[in-house]
């Protein structure tokens, strides 16, 4: 096989490619540093690649024979978002304010991942701190969109999203407080979900992680990679495993479409992104699906419980930090934004929590899963928020992803979808949101989209770009 279709063919086919002798291990991981070292210097997916650990590995796997296939991912390469412990390696979370020191152990999601037999090839680009839908950093500079390279790839997982999308990686590890799976996902073309809450452990360091909104949750080129990811890491999920849960039989559903924005939001969703809205329903209806419109019923409180608990993280964080002073200033006065969250003002909007949830919750009283917009627009271009002060991006970044967040105010598990690409060749998306603890649905929707519109072929046209 040609190193390309290789390293682009995704975590399940790797998987069992290595599983039949077809290639090994090294094959694998060998053809992925190469493609990493071409693209890598272009869109800056990754703060720093494990090439050395990763061959060690892949040696220890060949020589050691395929096994029984009781690692589900064994020799897979996968990229781990620079917010999360590697052990040896510091958590630089997009910033020079973190501490320098390697971190002493690996994070839950990492250690289950190891035990899976995966293979971590590196750490992925984030903004400052996580907090924003675009990933660019004093730091580490700026990740590119391998669709378009003049565009963002979207954030906080965005060098994961970029990873995934240019086949640096059998699958992307992200985590989402407010869309950050979900986003690049969007704008990569990929297939993400955000996870229900205590899905996939948060441990030791990010429990309750942006005051109860934070998941991780994976970023993937099919359906099949991102099923097989929860199935390493995810607790909980259905007998046999969520990957072999996507062939069982598929009775259709009820879908409803919602546009409308949580109140608060001032947004405004283009002409192009509605329309892959119609075009995926008109898609569930030729699967069978009873797909009709009716909106989500949001609570004023939905949007006031997503942004307060947002800005206070952003503040918890940043006090969290050996060397503050080394922020980016919009970082600073982020945090000072956040600090105008009292204790009681957030224990009010995690206390409404409940109440928001049920009243969102309504809609699957006649749906199984409702469709909804994910991203309002194209992403911004690169170093188009460039100096722009902290609540200036604020109102644009919020009026550009205003989906999203509810979903991890309440804990629910949502998806992105790819939907095709507009008219300056740039990803499409959709989102799909499901009642709680139910992301097989959502997958089971997404695989049946899959099929009937295939979208992994489609390849980024990065190679005439790289070194």
């Amino acid at each position: 096989m040609e190193a390309n279709d290789l390293a682009y063919a995704g975590a399940a086919a790797q998987r069992q490619m290595i599983a039949s002798g077809e290639v090994t291990a090294r094959d694998l991981i060998e053809a992925t540093l190469a493609r990493i070292d071409r693209i890598n210097p272009v869109i800056n997916a990754y703060r720093v690649i494990f090439a050395d650990e990763a061959l060690a590995e892949a040696d220890k796997i060949d020589a050691a024979g395929r096994g029984d296939g009781s690692k589900p991912m064994l020799g897979v390469p996968v990229a781990i978002k620079d917010d999360t412990d590697v052990v040896g390696e510091r958590t630089a979370w997009g910033s020079l304010a973190t501490d320098p020191n390697p971190a002493p152990h690996d994070a839950d999601v990492v250690t289950r991942l190891r035990a899976a037999g995966a293979i971590l090839i590196g750490k992925t680009s984030v903004p400052e701190l996580t907090i924003w839908p675009f990933t660019e950093t004093l730091a580490f500079g700026a990740t590119r969109n391998p669709w378009n390279i003049d565009y963002a790839t979207g954030g906080s997982s965005g060098g994961s999203g970029a990873a995934a999308a240019a086949g640096l990686c059998g699958v992307a590890h992200g985590s989402d407080g407010a869309g950050s799976v979900r986003i690049p996902a969007a704008f990569n073309g990929l297939f993400g979900i955000k996870t229900q809450r205590e899905r996939i452990s948060l441990g030791p360091n990010h429990i309750d992680g942006w005051n109860g909104m934070t998941v991780y949750g994976p970023l993937a080129r099919t359906v099949a990679d991102a099923a097989l990811f929860l199935d390493a890491t995810a607790d909980g999920g259905p007998d046999g495993g969520y990957l072999a849960a996507l062939d069982a039989p598929f009775r259709p559903l009820r879908i409803a479409i919602s546009l409308k924005p949580p109140p608060g939001s001032m947004t405004k969703l283009g002409a192009e992104q509605r329309a892959a809205i119609e075009a995926t329903a008109a898609a569930l209806r030729e699967l069978g699906h009873e797909v009709f419109e009716q909106e989500i019923d949001y609570p004023v409180a939905a949007f006031v419980s997503t942004v307060a608990r947002y800005l206070r993280s952003v503040t918890d964080d940043v006090g969290t930090l050996p060397h503050p002073e080394r922020l980016e200033q919009r970082t600073k006065n982020m945090a000072k934004l956040g600090g105008l969250i009292s204790d009681r003002r957030l224990a009010q909007a995690r206390a409404a929590e409940p109440g928001v949830a049920a009243q969102v919750n309504t809609i699957f009283e006649s749906a199984d899963a409702v469709l909804m917009p994910g991203t309002a627009a194209a992403p911004f271009k690169i170093g188009q928020l460039q100096g722009r002060g902290a609540l200036w991006t604020l109102n644009a970044a919020a009026a550009r992803v205003p989906w999203y967040g509810v979903w991890n105010a309440i804990g629910q598990p949502a998806s992105s979808v790819p939907a095709g690409f507009d008219s300056n060749g740039l990803p499409l998306s959709v989102q799909f949101g499901a009642a709680p603890g139910d992301e097989l649905t959502l997958l089971r929707i997404a695989a049946q989209l899959e099929q009937a519109r295939p979208w992994a072929q489609a390849r980024p046209p990065l190679d005439g770009l790289a070194r």
